[in-house]
């Protein structure tokens, strides 16, 4: 099952400011990527992968 990047964030009970933080990254970047504006590059989708214990397989990208 998918779950969008936004609803993994707030089920951890981040904000965005927090979750880009521990992932490297602006909260811009996030927020585009939790929009679908844009899409993670391999380096990123590997801290996303860490910072939440999922596989990249298992977020949706493209939902809003």
């Amino acid at each position: 099952m998918q779950y969008s990047l936004r609803a993994i964030r707030v089920n951890k009970g981040e904000t965005q400011e927090e979750a880009a933080k521990s992932i490297g990254i602006r909260v811009e970047t996030l927020a585009n990527y939790e929009k679908g504006i844009t899409y993670p590059d391999i380096p990123i989708l590997k801290k996303i992968e860490e910072h939440y214990g999922v596989n990249y397989n298992d977020i949706d990208f493209f939902c809003s």
